[in-house]
């Protein structure tokens, strides 16, 4: 069957899910009945992954609200089964320095706040619902690809610690410099990775690598132990808007709602609701992960460390060692969603892959998977709730931790509960703009990747 494209197909349901590595270290559950018939919720929540899930957990758990989550395929279907597992303090590709000069240092700092709090959100949840997702050691490692991007990695750790750590850190210099910490070249390649593209990086303290089938799965139990019904195999169809109440058809069912919360993010088809369509953009994403590494390979290949890392290329690569010793290595995939399945791309993430870390040449890889992210017009995410209707759009892959934030301010908006301050953030006042030119917003994306390449090569 053909990888769904949210631009060309109408419906995501009855998909195959995806052969990944993650699926390979847990079974996923009997899956839930669909909905049938007609049944009726205070809040209707479109999508079973991490924003939908965790939504629907802190409506029942923190505001005792009723809700119910509607699923096309099943748990473990969407881009929070697919992603690489990366808990990252970010959401976009927005950097902290240009949303200074877009709004000012206050909204910079409050956003910045946002960030940090979702990744100490994700970490609690784990260790109070006792997930066992496999979290790996702490740091997020971006590595300059050439000398100008290892300058501005350097401006953005001056920034960071300069304007953005607030107190108690700021009153070490020793705590300062370990969160925004630079890496000189060879520091990097003795202590951290031989990475034999790398210029020099800059660490942050508080990203971290894990399981994200598992951690999706961990939220679903979340969920179901408080008493909410998630329904699988159950398509939203139809959404029919009348008199302030909402009709979500599915194929066997129907489901009104006071209020209703999008979640599938990019996996939403092109057409599904005036609110955000043409709004968005899917980007596929493409992994790799190799056979095991023994300890002898390790050490030849330069891999000393289980941190997350990502580059500073336009089109860029991540990797990360995983608990059993195989690389996990990633970057974009095909433009559209029919040719996702071409060897060609598994085939550059491996020749990328072999540039970085040459011993790893004869390796043979043992997964290869595609999945779909959503990135906005203007680089960021937007979690905005209006009038009783909700989204959460724009994580541009970086949506493992801020999704558990966006999803605790949708609920708190669906609440009528949003602090002040945090109701006017441009994450959350600030509705998706409009892609330009929106019907050829595939054609616009590959000459971008083209661009990409000729600057990530030689600018």
């Amino acid at each position: 069957m053909p990888t769904y494209d949210p631009l060309i197909n109408s419906s995501p349901q009855s998909q195959p899910l995806a052969n990944s590595y993650w699926a390979s270290t847990q079974a996923l559950p009997a899956k839930q009945d669909p909905l049938m018939g007609k049944q009726q919720t205070d809040v209707a929540i479109i999508g079973g992954g991490y924003t939908g899930l965790l939504t629907a957990y802190y409506l029942a758990h923190e505001f005792n609200i009723d809700c119910q989550v509607l699923e096309a395929n099943q748990v473990g279907f969407g881009a929070s089964a697919r992603n690489a597992g990366f808990v990252l303090k970010g959401s976009g590709r927005l950097g902290y320095a240009a949303m200074a000069k877009r709004w000012d240092l206050a909204t910079t700092k409050a956003i910045y706040g946002e960030f940090s709090q979702a990744v100490t959100r994700v970490e609690s949840l784990i260790y109070q619902h006792g997930i066992d997702c496999e979290p790996q050691e702490k740091g997020y490692l971006k590595v300059a690809h050439n000398p100008k991007a290892l300058q501005q990695l350097k401006a953005a750790s001056d920034f960071i610690q300069q304007h953005l750590i607030q107190p108690p850190e700021r009153d070490k210099p020793t705590d300062l410099a370990q969160h925004a910490q630079f890496i000189s070249a060879a520091d990097f390649r003795r202590d951290y990775l031989n990475h034999h593209q790398a210029f020099g990086a800059l660490r942050l303290s508080d990203g971290f690598g894990l399981n994200p089938l598992k951690l999706l799965l961990g939220y679903k139990s979340m969920v179901e132990r408080q008493g909410i019904s998630i329904c699988e195999s159950s398509c939203v169809l139809d959404w029919i808007e009348e008199n302030g109440q909402h009709r979500l058809l599915t194929e066997q069912g129907e489901l009104s709602a006071k209020k209703v919360i999008v979640a599938a993010n990019g996996y939403t088809p092109k057409q599904f609701n005036q609110r955000i369509d043409e709004k968005f953009l899917p980007i596929l994403s493409n992994i790799i992960v190799t056979e095991p590494l023994s300890a002898d390979e390790l050490q030849a290949a330069g891999l000393f460390s289980h941190q997350v890392t990502m580059d500073t290329r336009i089109l860029k690569y991540y990797f990360r060692l995983l608990p059993d010793n195989r690389l996990l290595f990633g970057g974009r995939g095909a433009v559209w969603g029919k040719d996702a399945a071409e060897p060609i791309y598994a085939q550059r993430l491996k020749l990328a892959m072999d540039k970085c870390f040459p011993a790893l040449a004869s390796k043979k890889v043992a997964y290869n998977w595609t999945g779909w992210i959503a990135a906005s017009m203007d680089d960021m995410p937007h979690v905005v709730e209006k009038n009783g209707v909700g989204y959460s759009l724009g994580y541009c892959g970086a949506g493992v931790s801020f999704s558990a934030q966006a999803a605790y301010r949708l609920a708190q908006s669906i609440a009528g509960d949003t602090p002040t301050e945090i109701a006017n953030l441009p994450l959350y006042q600030n509705p998706l703009p409009r892609m330009p030119f929106a019907k050829a917003r595939r054609i616009g994306q590959w000459g971008y990747y083209h661009y990409g390449w000729l600057k990530d090569r030689f600018g």
